[in-house]
């Protein structure tokens, strides 16, 4: 046992003395102050010795840290205890992330919501690449937090000052999470902020009541106890991570055989909280599940969980929060994406969200259009939009956790026999109000006969017939699995360059990111080979001619559901049509006719796929987690003679990196170093009409990938291919060169063997002649004498 303690000792170590290596300590003044003047985006977690840092999100930010290699990012943990600058964080409850960039707050996040964290980080260090190239200024902020607190500090001090009316009692204050506080330690939040804090704990149904199938007799009692369930996990502890858990108990004589125990089997971690405020769930949660001994709780209250399900000591069936910090830690510890839980405030205005609604295949085949046109009634906006088939497999995933319902084989080969209709919708508190529009789930008719589910209703089926998202985690999650980020590419057209600005402006507001975006001129031949499908087509003349008459911008659009919602921005291919059906759209707002219809999007994946290779290049996406993802770019043979012939733009110009490179009309550009996309495809709902006028035909298939930039090795790869390209044309020519001389010599050689052929044949004639001169003149000699 000794040694197998000195192993797992000398573990945890090695990976606390990793965590160091990520972020700097700083316990002092002096360490604050000396961080703060360095360079770059430092991510500070402030936290509080007797709590520690937020472990949690380390390996999040280790990921975010590899994945970008950015020597600007930097990660910190302050120790508010000990850093006088801190001082108003001291006594605060939840995790909480400061960003500094040239000595002053840039960004903040509180509570450990792990994509909000990672998006500012990534928002901010892009920021800051702009701060450094001089594109920008730096733009300080505060936090509201730490303002509100000393603006009602203020207040106080000034309503005492002036005796006037007695200050309000606020020592019986209770905060966001149930907890009695002083008025100076009350967290309020601030005027923008549409909603404050509410109270919640975190419940653990162990490994034993697992075992023994306790698990939906609980769940029943905590609903008959008006307790509400906002996330919940079944989860097998590992013994590291159950150590890790229940670290504040090592001390303790049982420490090891609990840890064993936790570490044995299943167990359920759930989020609870109850009523409007959940300001007392933590208490009444465990009052109901009694005192931690089992034996205590059987003498001393019988009714209770523990009394009911437990067995002996720790193996005492259910785990509750003991007070509002150590739940922030454990829903961190078993949700870390999951963000506190929120109310709207009284009179605030509510958020704009958005959800996800499936108009499952016997109401689209039988009621679609009519279920849309509701839609609209209730003020939500169609976002995203896509029909789809989904095989019974994708069905049982996407409704995995009804597993164990009896309804389930039913709902899966529903929601598998057909064409459904998937939709992003969004508006004032999405969730809640699309809920509100759908009805209950069970008995819609009697309960609620106006809702959609009672108006839609089909007789052979208890499968009610419309989806709704039960929160904005959910909601969140759901449409990233119907509408994964997915690029797209896009082009403005010679006809429509002139009012490229508007129309970029009109992408960022559909909430599109332009990931690369190239201007360029095309060549006849380039044109031909581009659109060498459409050769055999009447208008393919007039498609090369037009495409080749003016400047064209090809981009790269990322966005999730990218490909169909580019298509339903632009509209219908006529621009006349599309001023009847779209009025918004792009094509009916600066379209001429269907040739000059001003922009082109690719109308499906592989269109975008096969496009992008002709106008970027090889891109190369590599998924991470959540919604991030790398590009990479390899110049093509094709791309470069593409560039040499128009633009002289090598392939690493369309790395989105923060700079402009204007050459020969060429125009690279980037919207984010640290461009963020994710997985998935499917079929898409294309807009009605293309096909009939044939104009996806004329359009060029330009194409899709997001880019996030080459690094410098990658740009000297580069230089040294174009360097060896040089020497070896170089090489080449000076073997012609040789050759030429060679042949030449030899050319001269046989002129001279010529010539010297020729003088011979010449002086052998003399000769001969000679000889017949001298004979005729010896014969003539013998004839005279």
């Amino acid at each position: 046992m000794g040694a197998e303690e000195d192993k797992k000792k000398k573990a945890k170590m090695a990976r606390r003395k990793q965590e160091v290596q990520l972020q700097q300590e700083i316990e002092t003044t002096e360490e604050w102050e000396e961080m703060i003047a360095k360079e770059g985006l430092w991510v500070v977690d402030v936290y509080q010795e007797w709590c520690g840092p937020c472990a949690a999100m380390v390996g999040n930010f280790r990921r975010l840290k590899n994945e970008l290699g950015d020597e600007l990012l930097h990660f910190a943990a302050a120790k508010a205890d000990t850093v006088d600058p801190l001082d108003k964080y001291r006594g605060r409850c939840e995790p909480c992330f400061l960003l500094f960039a040239g000595g002053v707050l840039v960004g903040f996040v509180h509570g450990a919501n792990s994509p909000v964290i990672l998006r500012t980080i990534t928002e901010q260090l892009a920021a800051e690449h702009k701060v450094m190239d001089g594109s920008v200024e730096r733009k300080e902020v505060k936090d509201p937090l730490i303002s509100n607190l000393e603006e009602r500090e203020k207040a106080r001090y000034d309503e005492e000052e002036n005796e006037k009316e007695e200050e309000e009692d606020d020592d019986n204050v209770l905060d966001y999470r149930g907890e009695r506080c002083n008025y100076g330690d009350t967290l309020t939040m601030s005027s923008q902020q549409e909603e404050e804090k509410k109270g919640f704990t975190v419940a653990l149904i162990k490994p034993d009541a697992v075992r023994d199938g306790k698990v939906e007799e609980i769940l029943q009692q905590m609903s008959e106890a008006g307790i509400e369930i906002l996330a919940q996990e079944e989860r097998q502890l590992s013994e590291e991570e159950a150590r890790d858990f229940y670290s504040h108990l090592q001390e303790e004589d049982y420490f090891e055989d609990l840890v064993k125990f936790m570490s044995s089997g299943p167990s359920f971690a759930l989020v609870l909280t109850k009523g409007k405020k959940g300001d007392t769930i933590l208490h009444d949660w465990r009052d109901m599940i009694g005192p931690t001994s089992v034996e205590e709780a059987k003498d001393q209250a019988p009714d209770s969980l523990r009394a009911k399900y437990g067995s002996d000591k720790y193996m005492n069936a259910l785990h509750g929060s003991d007070s509002p910090d150590r739940a922030a830690r454990e829903m961190a510890f078993f949700f870390p994406d999951m963000s506190t839980p929120t109310i709207p405030i009284p009179g605030s205005r509510p958020q704009l969200q958005r959800t996800l609604a499936l108009i499952r295949p016997d109401a689209f085949n039988k009621s679609r259009d009519e279920i849309m046109e509701k839609i609209k009634e209730a003020g939500f906006k169609v976002a995203l939009q896509k029909e789809m088939t989904l095989t019974k497999e994708q069905a049982a995933e996407f409704y995995k956790e009804h597993t164990d319902e009896p309804y389930f084989e039913e709902l899966i080969t529903r929601m598998s026999s057909g064409p459904l209709m998937a939709l992003g919708l969004a508006r004032d508190d999405a969730v809640t109000a699309w809920r509100d529009v759908l009805g209950p789930t069970t008995n819609a008719k009697e309960e609620a006969p106006d809702s959609l589910r009672a108006q839609f209703s089909i007789e052979e089926t208890s499968i009610n017939q419309l989806h709704g998202s039960d929160s904005k985690e959910t909601a969140e999650k759901e449409i990233q699995y119907f509408f994964p980020m997915e690029q797209t590419v896009a082009a403005i057209k010679p006809d429509g360059i002139s009012t490229k600005e508007e129309i970029i402006d009109k992408i960022h507001e559909a909430g599109f990111r332009i990931a690369a975006r190239k201007e360029t001129t095309i060549t006849k031949e380039i044109a031909e080979e581009f659109y060498a499908e459409h050769k055999d087509k009447e208008y393919y003349d007039d498609l090369v001619n037009h495409m080749t008459s003016g400047p064209t911008m090809f981009m790269v659009l990322s966005r999730e559901g990218a490909v169909s919602g580019w298509r339903q921005v632009i509209g219908p291919t006529n621009p006349e049509e599309a001023k009847t059906e779209a009025p918004e759209s792009l094509r009916a707002q600066f379209g001429q006719s269907i040739l000059q219809n001003a922009v082109h999007g690719s109308s499906d994946a592989s269109h975008a796929k096969n496009s992008i290779e002709k106008v970027f290049g090889q891109l190369e996406f590599n998924p991470d987690d959540e919604d991030s993802q790398t590009l990479q770019s390899e110049p093509t043979k094709e791309q470069e003679e593409t560039a040499v012939e128009e633009t002289q733009a090598e392939a690493s110009d369309v790395a989105p990196e923060l700079r402009q490179e204007g050459t020969g009309g060429t125009e690279q550009k980037s919207e984010d170093r640290a461009a963020s996309v994710a997985k998935g495809e499917d079929k898409t709902n294309d807009n009605k009409g293309e096909d009939a006028k044939g104009e996806e035909a004329k359009e060029g298939d330009a194409k899709d990938g997001e880019s996030k930039g080459e690094d410098k090795a990658e740009e000297q790869k580069e230089e040294d291919a174009s360097k060896a390209t040089e020497e070896s044309e170089k090489k080449e020519e000076e073997t012609k060169d040789e050759t030429k001389k060679d042949e030449d010599t030899k050319e001269e050689d046989a002129k001279k063997d010529e010539e010297t052929k020729k003088d011979e044949e010449t002086k052998n004639d003399d000769e001969t002649k000679t000889e017949q001169k001298e004979e005729t003149k010896t014969e003539e000699q013998q004839a005279a004498s």
